[in-house]
């Protein structure tokens, strides 16, 4: 992951939500408190991006992803959901991970790289059969790590 994006162990959690707003606002506040950018523009940018289409990505994933003034380089975070939330996902399926991006705004290509990344990490069945089944942020922490270890060598 971290050739592409930057994933701290404190921004994996899991939790619950009511609905996508309340997921967004999950998200910013990870952001917030993980990479040390305003939250209420993070908010506002995720929900903006929401606004031309939803980033449920399809099999009970969302990509919320954004790019954002303050960053040098693509940060993520991962909020497993207790239970699955409705997202509006093309493949109509709710969702229960939530990889949440940002970008620096003149990111270009290397947004689009890191949203290839989580998107080809959710693709591969085992990864995502093993993400769902994890417990804690630490087993999902620990997963990603591995997934990306795997994958460079």
């Amino acid at each position: 992951m971290d050739a592409y994006f930057r994933l701290l162990p404190d921004a994996v959690c899991m939790g619950s939500a009511t609905n996508k707003q309340s997921i967004l606002e999950i998200l910013a506040d990870m952001f917030a408190r993980n990479y040390a950018v305003d939250r209420d523009a993070v908010l506002e940018s995720l929900q903006e991006r929401e606004a031309l289409g939803s980033t449920g990505f399809g099999r009970g994933v969302a990509i919320p992803h954004a790019r954002i003034e303050g960053l040098n380089r693509p940060v993520a975070v991962l909020l497993k959901l207790e239970t699955p939330v409705d997202f509006a996902a093309a493949d109509g399926m709710s969702v229960d991970l939530v990889f949440g991006l940002l970008s620096p705004e003149n990111a270009g290509v290397g947004h689009l790289h890191a949203l290839a990344a989580i998107s080809r990490l959710v693709r591969d069945e085992a990864t995502h059969q093993a993400l769902s089944d994890a417990t804690s942020p630490e087993a999902l922490f620990a997963l990603l790590t591995n997934v990306s270890d795997r994958d460079v060598a």
